[in-house]
């Protein structure tokens, strides 16, 4: 088959923009109710409804907001029933108020697929950040998983699951990390529409339809069954879901003809007669894989198998997947489920090799914990779970990148492990919620991705009180696909866009040696060095920095900018880290500055403005 590769552009966009971006042109219908952090899929298929963007076949979703998730799922129900292809988009509590819809709509064999940015659930606490315990409470319901883990794979996986549902007729719950994936600014390959349409089986599409409720050919669907026949009834569904796995793999090999990019339901990374192996889904195999290929240049035998399908877990294609020489093998879950006898992937596992019942190949498997609430997971945890694995006794049911002095679970790491190559440049910026910052930075890291040859990725630290407290922007480009999901240790370029935040914050602790310095101060050169505290003027000694500074807040007031200096910093950061020519660096921020302002120009204008909706806060 002819590759629509030509037909793709590249495009730099965040996760969450990377689904939607598939998930709006296969829908008729959509059912949205924002939560952080899904809510970017839901504002833009409503902004994509509103100026009436077609999808794949010319028509404009219809696309309503509901009062609640719970609603937002009933609804999707109701439109699937009239043979409408739909979806919708959620995280959190907000997934398990649409469970009771999602059991109905699995087990009427409804072709579905709905796109979740995994986030936290409320338990001693509430967390908007990341992890799996809101898609771990779903995988009994009847929903193929499937799991992205990076922000290409975000945009193919939403096609493949779109394609796959209508074959198998079993609804997919495509799912990746919130926050670092959803959020996660990156150069992708966008898939064509034309790609899209070749991946899609018309008469699927309409077999699907012929489900649909109409008077003109009457069904009876939703009774209520007795003991003699509901046991028998349910079982009959076994051979749909049989089939899903050789059916997601197909896709992926139609996937990887169009553009490509070759995906597996179990993909294995490392050393052909790996002895140790992790096991992991989501961001953290990215991170992995990253420390994998730093070992193997180190002449270590280890490896990483990444999961793409969860559920339903095909023990066969498992099984294929891993080196018959592992063992020791380290199941990483991002989640806990207290009470259990090991978190839901560990299970999956330990019962997978369990079943195969073999005499010869009987690895030590162990289960950890990572990850939870979105916290960090470097190389140096990766290497310290390896390290663990080379053990005689390896520890089972640890947790790694905490010190749990209660119940002392953790594995000890060396946090000062550092393998991102020097052929990537990477910068941290530390400004202030609601000063711009952050959205300079995004204009920045797409200018670099889509202006230059580069690879570029952008993620961005918010405290949860978002406005008024600090943000910190972790840039990365270079010449090579970045698969660092984790955040910038050792900067080569350090901009501090509030004085303030130098005696408040170690704002040079993630600086490098002989990095540059940026800062945005008020005082005059000759004065500068005096106004920094001790503390300070000694980690640029002996870092050696390079430190520059403007009065970004005069330069505002003298342009008529007010206090918005984020498009300040942003030149001055082009200028001084010479990635594109000065000239040209500053066309393309006058050409961004034009497009993220345009809205507001108008809205302060009093030019005719108006959302389709109002939206309510996003929920927490």
């Amino acid at each position: 088959m002819k590759k629509n590769a030509d037909l793709n552009q590249e495009a730099t966009l965040d996760g969450n923009e990377a689904a939607a971006s598939v998930a709006y042109r296969f829908a008729e219908t959509i059912a949205i109710y924002p939560i952080t952090p899904s809510s970017t899929m839901a504002e833009l298929a409503d902004e994509w409804s509103s100026k009436n963007k077609p999808n794949l076949w010319g028509t404009v979703p219809a696309l309503t907001e509901m009062q609640s998730e719970g609603g937002a799922a009933g609804a999707i129900h109701g439109m699937l029933q009239t043979g409408a292809m739909s979806t919708t988009f959620t995280a959190s509590q907000g997934l398990l108020l649409m469970i009771p819809n999602m059991y109905k709509i699995a087990g009427e064999l409804t072709p579905f697929c709905m796109h979740v940015s995994a986030r936290t659930l409320a338990t001693h606490a509430l967390s908007i950040f990341g992890d799996h315990s809101d898609v771990m409470a779903c995988r009994q319901i009847g929903f193929a998983m499937l799991c992205s883990g990076s922000v290409q794979e975000a945009h193919d996986f939403a096609a493949v699951s779109q394609t796959t549902t209508l074959k198998a007729r079993i609804p997919f719950l495509h799912f990746f990390d919130g926050f670092r994936t959803s959020h996660e600014v990156a150069k992708i390959s966008m898939l064509s529409d034309e790609s899209l349409l070749a991946m899609t089986d018309n008469q699927c599409i309409e077999a699907f339809r012929t489900l649909a409720l109409t008077p003109d050919n009457p069904m009876i669907r939703g009774t209520a069954q007795n003991p003699d026949v509901f046991f028998q009834a349910r079982e009959a569904c076994n051979s749909f879901y049989s089939q899903v796995p050789d059916l997601v793999q197909k896709s992926f090999d139609h996937l990887a003809e169009l553009t490509g990019r070759k995906y597996k339901l179990f993909d294995y990374v490392g050393h052909p007669e790996a002895d140790r192996v992790i096991i992991i889904m989501g961001s953290g195999s990215e991170t992995t894989h990253e420390t994998v290929n730093w070992c193997l240049e180190q002449g270590q035998k280890v490896g990483v198998l990444k999961v793409r399908l969860y559920r339903p877990f095909s023990a066969k294609h498992f099984l294929a997947a891993l080196p018959p020489s592992v063992k020791k093998i380290a199941v990483l879950d991002r989640t806990k489920e207290p009470g259990a006898l090991g978190e839901p992937l560990y299970q999956d596992v330990v019962t997978a090799l369990f079943e195969a019942n073999s005499q010869t190949f009987k690895p030590t498997v162990v289960g950890g914990r990572y990850g939870l609430s979105s916290k960090e997971f470097t190389p140096s945890m990766v290497k310290g779970i390896f390290d663990e694995l080379a053990k005689s006794a390896p520890k089972n049911h640890f947790t790694i990148g905490i010190n749990d002095d209660v119940t002392h679970t953790s594995l000890d790491y060396d946090p000062e492990f550092d393998i991102e190559p020097k052929s990537v440049t990477r910068c941290v910026f530390f400004g202030l919620g609601a000063d711009g910052t952050v959205g300079a930075n995004k204009n920045s890291i797409k200018i670099i991705g889509e202006e230059t040859k580069n690879f570029a990725q952008g993620y961005f630290v918010y405290d949860s009180k978002k406005s008024g407290a600090i943000t910190i922007s972790h840039l990365r480009f270079g010449p090579k696909p970045i698969q660092s999901s984790y955040l910038v240790k050792k900067a080569n370029f350090v901009a501090c866009h509030q004085w303030d935040f130098l005696d408040k914050f170690d704002v040079l602790e993630c600086a490098a040696q002989g990095s540059v310095l940026l800062l945005n101060s008020s005082f005059a050169k000759e004065k500068l060095w005096d106004q920094l505290s001790k503390q300070t003027q000694t980690q640029i000694l002996e870092k050696k920095l390079h430190v520059y500074a403007i009065d970004a807040y005069k330069v505002a007031r003298e342009t008529s900018m007010g206090g918005r200096i984020n498009t300040i910093m942003q030149t001055c950061f082009f200028a001084i880290s010479g990635v594109l020519p000065r000239e040209e660096a500053i066309g393309h921020i006058k050409t961004a500055i034009k497009k993220t302002y345009s809205k507001k120009r108008q809205r302060d204008g009093g030019e005719k403005f108006q959302s389709r909706r109002p939206y309510p806060a996003s929920s927490l």
